[in-house]
């Protein structure tokens, strides 16, 4: 599945109006991208079928309070009989546009019995349109039969603001940033638009055609069609389809999403696909191109007042990762706070005040436990795979049955405890069930923040579900815990993280009959870790109560259930230089007030 996966980057907002096209405010630190899983939308070549693709873009939103509103049949929009006119004007309060209606899409990808909705589709002439709809055209209710599971695309153009975390996490994920497999234009076809007309939703950039020009902030897009299988364009493309739908939206002043792919190391493709705004094709013309035959080429001007483009973000942080001090040349305390002990560099950055506090600490790559964790628990029990390890093998069935890990080396899905094959077992470094034992896999920058504190970001992109670090500190039973509080010491309590295990891999909002894994289970955590003298980069992660971080309990060189490993994964996609985050819980009677190290 991870050669079928592409990721998709936006940013956040720029202001508190919220679109469904892409934006969302937060309370991050920094104003950064976001990505999720998606194919490459590339033009359909003359002689390829059509292949697969997973378009899925979750947004976090603060707004609590969804407000939906159809356009008007009639807005002031003045039809230009010139086919490549300039746009009319329009207002500009109501730039922002999205499509399909959340209710009936979320019915149709996720109802358990989709068979009810199998054999009918209605087309319904009261859909409203972006543009008005000359009486002539309209039409009266059809009812077609129809082999397909799935109803056709939502005819409706809506314009949707101030979306809720819920409202707008779900018409996105059953939207999609881009809706077409292959091509590089996504649009709504004449007969989903009551009007008759082709209106384009999103463009993808990412330099199929050899015509293309782009600026950042301007682009000349050239139209698809005519391609062969090696992007080669061999006939003249035509006004229709996507074309049609580009010049359309140019005549009724519609912007564009405009979506930059481009190669990417540490994506699970190689390539990855930002979200970079909202733009206004403001001119079109046909032209001929470097290969000799004609392409319609479209002028696409970056509307104002967003925020910065999520593909300047992306290779601002690419830059970091190989030159730093030519980048920030200023701010830099460290360039490995390891100093060597973890196998990728952690720095540490301050450019806002002279606090080299991380420096004055031992790092700590792992836990230290005392020696009866190792000695009550007994030994932990190996298998005696020797290439890898199967589904029926002992430390398979120690985890019910299955591994938490995919191939890859993702979470699958949170668990109460996962047992990793240990220092016993026979299965190589490379096994699938060894994944949190093996370090660091990515670049990380802990850096001084006026908002947490300290905060840590990655200089990778970080697939959802990957290991980020162990949360390590030096235990402590009960009783030396409640001394150590008393001397003031800085201590974690593993058992106040907030459960976030369970929201990963929960299916129960799609599947009433899901059950939560419940095996292996373990006992109240009752102990806690002293940071105050040894600690890691996860120590200067802050707190969130929307995480896109969570803590995994891990057993691997000991079988003592009361003393796991807290292991670290990401709740989502995240992009490089987005702020990690942690939910830390709350605190219980004997612990008292909450004492991190921030």
């Amino acid at each position: 599945m991870a050669s079928l996966i592409d990721l998709n980057l936006y940013p956040d907002p720029p202001n508190t109006a919220t679109i469904a096209t892409g934006y969302a405010t937060t309370a991050a630190t920094l104003i950064t991208p976001k990505i999720e899983p998606k194919l490459e939308p590339l033009d359909q070549p003359l002689d390829v079928p059509p292949q697969p693709y997973l378009a899925s873009i979750p947004i976090p939103n603060p707004n609590p309070n969804p407000t939906f509103t159809l356009i008007p049949q009639h807005p002031t929009l003045v039809p230009d009989s010139n086919l490549f006119g300039a746009h009319p004007e329009v207002d500009q309060n109501n730039v922002y546009s999205e499509f399909h209606r959340i209710s009936e899409l979320f019915r149709t990808a996720f109802a358990k019995n989709m068979d009810k909705y199998d054999d009918i589709q209605a087309s319904d002439p009261d859909s409203q349109a972006i543009v008005s709809v000359p009486a002539e055209n309209q039409l009266s209710p059809v009812v077609v039969s129809s082999r397909r599971k799935y109803p056709a695309r939502s005819s409706e153009l809506v314009r949707v603001t101030n979306l809720g975390i819920q409202d707008e996490r779900m018409e996105l994920c059953v939207v999609g940033m881009h809706g077409q497999a292959q091509a590089g234009i996504d649009y709504l076809t004449s007969s989903q638009s009551s009007n008759g007309e082709p209106i384009a939703t999103s463009v993808i950039v990412s330099g199929g055609y050899e015509d293309d020009e782009d600026a950042g902030d301007v682009i000349v897009y050239t139209g698809h069609g005519g391609q062969d299988k090696n992007s080669r364009q061999v006939v003249h493309q035509k006004l229709e389809g996507g074309n049609l739908a580009m010049e359309r939206s140019m005549h009724y002043g519609i912007e564009v999403r405009v979506i930059r792919g481009f190669r990417y190391e540490g994506s699970a493709s190689g390539k990855v696909y930002v979200y970079d705004g909202l733009y206004k094709i403001v001119e079109a013309w046909f032209d001929v191109g470097k290969s000799g035959f004609g392409v319609f080429k479209f002028k696409l001007v970056r509307m104002e007042n967003q925020s910065e483009m999520g593909s300047a973000t992306l290779k601002f942080a690419e830059n970091l990762r190989t030159r730093p001090l030519e980048v920030r040349p200023v701010g830099y305390v460290s360039f490995d706070i390891s100093m060597n002990k973890e196998k990728a560099p952690v720095f540490l950055f301050n450019d806002i005040d002279g606090n080299h506090e991380p420096m004055y600490y031992d790092y700590l790559v792992t836990t230290v436990s005392p020696p009866f964790v190792y000695h009550l628990g007994g030994k932990a029990g190996g298998c005696n795979c020797v290439s890898g390890c199967s589904h029926d093998c002992f430390c398979a069935k120690k985890n019910g049955g299955e591994f938490a890990y995919d191939s890859n080396g993702l979470l699958v899905r949170g668990k109460p405890l996962i047992f990793e094959c240990g220092p016993h077992c026979r299965c190589p470094p490379s096994c699938q069930n060894r994944v949190s034992q093996n370090g660091l896999r990515n670049r990380f920058e802990v850096f001084r923040s006026r908002e947490t504190g300290w905060g840590v970001r990655s200089l990778d992109l970080i697939q959802a579900g990957s290991f980020i670090c162990e949360y390590t500190g030096v235990v402590l039973t009960r009783e030396q815990a409640q001394l150590f509080t008393m001397n003031g010491d800085s201590l974690v309590y593993p058992n106040r993280f907030g459960e976030r295990w369970a929201e990963w891999g929960d299916l129960s909002q799609i599947f009433s009959d899901y059950v939560r894994p419940s095996y292996p289970s373990v006992p109240p955590l009752d102990f806690a870790m002293d940071v105050s003298r040894m600690r890691n980069l996860a120590c200067y992660m802050s707190h969130s109560s929307c995480p896109n971080v969570l803590v995994q309990l891990v057993l691997y060189d000991h079988s003592n259930f009361a003393f796991p490993h807290l292991m670290l994964f990401a709740m989502e996609n995240i992009p490089p230089l987005r702020e990690l985050s942690l939910d830390y819980g709350a605190s219980d009677e004997w612990m008292g007030k909450l004492s991190i190290c921030n």
